[in-house]
């Protein structure tokens, strides 16, 4: 089960905007490989920073607004969201150490 919620651009203001936790935001699609092999890294992030983080998926395919919104073009893409507002902007498949660290060091 992923730990990680899934979201839609209807959810986005009430779920990631309003978040007073940062949110880790996954931007990704079914048909992209990379995306499907940092799902796993995504979901135990979700776990091990449980309190501190909230993560959550996007499906640009199905969701495309707010992947415009952000000027997402390459995807994965992941966005920490704090306040509101972008505190840092990552791109592509990384090890998982990477995106933990990455992560950690702008909470």
């Amino acid at each position: 089960m992923s730990n990680a919620l899934d979201v839609t651009d209807s959810m986005w203001e009430t779920t990631v905007l309003q978040s007073e936790t940062p949110v880790l935001v996954d931007f990704w699609a079914e048909w992209c490989g990379p995306c499907k092999a940092m799902g796993p890294f995504v979901d135990k992030l979700a776990g091990d920073l449980h309190g501190k983080l909230k993560v959550v998926k996007l499906d640009t395919q199905n969701n495309p607004e707010v992947a415009s919104r952000y000027g997402i073009i390459s995807i994965p893409t992941f966005l920490l969201i704090k306040g509101g507002e972008v505190a840092h902007q990552m791109m592509g498949a990384m090890p998982y150490e990477r995106l933990k660290a990455e992560v950690e060091s702008h909470l």
